[in-house]
């Protein structure tokens, strides 16, 4: 469910991105979208929003949650300042190999790694089990990283903004699947 309300930003940013050049007027107040610069404000509020209604039902805030919305507002707000459209562009590149990085890094500081760290109270696998699906996460963040410099700077703007929606959707179900399918042959029915 967590990971589903994450796209929630990325579906409001899509959608302000696709009224570019809309108006919306009410009495003497109007506004008109500017493709990508009201898409980074709207997914900067979006975040924003995400992050303090998640503390207002949980009363705890997610350190993922925390890092994203740390990285929207610094490359939003780079975007929005100097109107240029890289820097919310290179966000999803940055956050994602940060993220790559500290799970490999993790594989050899301490006893467990950062997928066990993370999952291990809910549920008991082999050492090894860890070690794949934490080089999986890996991978993931990794690839998923170059990918988006691929089509940032390859592609057109409108390719980057529709891929950004769709690849966050493909990737997450992918990674899940994959790691089901690690984890799944491991789980033991518990008695009840």
């Amino acid at each position: 469910m967590k990971q589903l309300a994450e796209f929630i930003p990325i579906a409001l940013f899509f959608i302000a991105y696709q009224l570019n050049g809309e108006t919306i007027s009410a009495g003497q107040w109007s506004f008109t979208f500017d493709g990508i610069f009201t898409a980074t404000a709207v997914l900067m509020a979006a975040t924003l929003l995400q992050v303090v209604l998640t503390y207002a039902f949980t009363r705890e805030f997610e350190k993922r949650a925390m890092w994203m919305l740390l990285a929207v507002l610094i490359f939003g707000g780079a975007t929005l300042l100097l109107r240029n459209q890289m820097f919310i562009q290179w966000k999803p590149t940055i956050f994602n190999w940060v993220l790559a990085i500290a799970f490999g890094v993790s594989q050899f500081v301490g006893e467990k790694n950062l997928m066990e760290r993370t999952l291990g109270s809910q549920v008991r696998l082999p050492k090894p089990i860890w070690t794949k699906l934490n080089l999986l996460w890996v991978s993931n963040f990794a690839i998923v990283g170059a990918l988006n410099l691929v089509v940032a700077y390859r592609f057109s703007e409108a390719t980057w903004v529709s891929y950004k929606l769709y690849s966050a959707l493909g990737f997450t179900l992918l990674l899940t699947i994959l790691t089901a399918i690690l984890i799944s042959p491991h789980l033991k029915e518990e008695p009840s």
